[in-house]
């Protein structure tokens, strides 16, 4: 066995140890990344469907009634009340019954049979923004669509031929069901193995300083880098356990396949985990209660990975000035990768500048560490 190995395989061991004895640490490297897996993929998703409906039916003819079966059929809209009045559906949008109303005046069969235009109403709950807006789309689509099949019969019965001047035919790459869960969920792995890694390496450290058993570290045979592996290594291989667990209920929960190549994915995952290890240990190295080490490791990895790391709000639809301060996040350019392998299929031709940012974030991170390390090694 070479020296080095020799030297530093006591922290390892040890760090092991100390993991498998720490039932929280094991729960935070493990257990909770599969979990946060499973309920923000489910919790956590933008496609808009069976939006409850009210329909109010002034004309009751066929035509109206078919017109309303357009919106049930969509799949987007569940009727859920028929009101005779603006007062029931005030009160079905107050209550929370109804996020939308659909008003069908008297004379909407009798327009249609005259060839004149058909107006109707469609009063919509803007509390929730998104899903009054996606909602507002999917009834602008019905509705043209339905035009459109009265427009053709109208012309069919005037010995029209009837034709599109712009016939669009549509094809979506990588993600062709715009399904939410395959653009969520190569972000959320990177969410959860930056928050575990983090916040496990930051109270580990820590916990030495507060037993009293780092000092006995720095003042030992073992040079401040042999230190830092051995501290680092066995976070590093649980949290790449840890990936394989959560990409697995990616793949089986959410049908989430890699469509690159597993090596390049998982080149990206070990950088950007020791970009993350880098983070803890800078944490580590200034925070002097495992309280403080837990604060500072959530504000720093939570809220930057999931307001500005491109995970759910695009980046650049933010303030210019956020879209700075979001190159120092580390999970933002890793989102990039898992993305471009997982869905995109591909290589380190396409994001070698987001591998290169993570091997110098990690190498950052872990070198100021080291040097505070080093000063509190001569202070003792």
């Amino acid at each position: 066995m070479p020296p080095f190995i020799r030297r530093i395989k006591p922290v390892i061991v040890k760090e092991f140890r100390q993991v498998a004895r720490d039932r929280i640490s094991l729960g935070i490297l493990l257990l909770i990344p599969a979990f946060l897996m499973f309920m923000i993929g489910y919790a956590l998703n933008f496609d808009v469907k069976h939006v409850t409906l009210a329909v109010y039916d002034n004309d009751k003819s066929q035509a109206s009634r078919e017109f309303a079966r357009k919106f049930t059929n969509s799949g987007y809209f569940d009727i859920v009340a028929s009101p005779s009045d603006y007062r029931e559906i005030d009160a079905l949008l107050n209550g929370g019954k109804a996020r939308a109303a659909l008003v069908i005046p008297d004379d909407f069969s009798k327009n249609l049979l005259a060839d004149r235009e058909a107006v109707v109403q469609v009063i919509m709950d803007g509390s929730n923004a998104n899903t009054a807006t996606a909602a507002l789309g999917y009834m602008n689509t019905i509705i043209q669509t339905y035009s459109a099949g009265v427009r053709t019969d109208f012309m069919a019965r005037k010995g029209i031929q009837a034709y599109e001047p712009i016939d669009l035919r549509p094809k979506v790459w990588y993600n062709p069901e715009l399904s939410s869960p395959k653009f969520l969920v190569p972000g959320f792995i990177g969410f959860i193995l930056m928050m575990s890694s983090v916040v496990s390496t930051a109270l580990s450290v820590v916990r030495e300083k507060e037993q009293g058993t780092m000092e006995q570290l720095t003042v030992s045979p073992l040079g401040i880098p042999e230190v830092i592996i051995g501290k680092t290594v066995p976070y590093l291989l649980i949290a790449l356990v840890s990936s394989v667990l959560v990409l697995l209920m990616g793949h089986l929960f959410f049908h989430v396949t890699i469509r690159g190549e597993i090596g390049w994915l998982y080149l990206g995952i070990v950088m950007f985990i020791l970009a993350a290890l880098g983070q803890g240990l800078l944490i580590s190295s200034v925070a002097q209660t495992q309280q403080v080490a837990f604060m500072m490791a959530i504000l720093s990895s939570i809220l930057p990975t999931f307001l500005l790391s491109g995970l759910v709000f695009p980046i650049r639809s933010m303030p210019y000035a956020l879209q700075v301060i979001s190159n120092i996040t580390p999970t933002k350019f890793f989102i990039i990768i898992i993305r471009d392998v997982m869905l995109k299929g591909a290589g380190p031709a396409v994001f070698w500048h987001e591998l290169l940012y993570l091997l110098l974030f990690a190498t950052i991170t872990i070198s100021i560490a080291a040097r505070k390390m080093a000063q509190q090694r001569r202070a003792a």
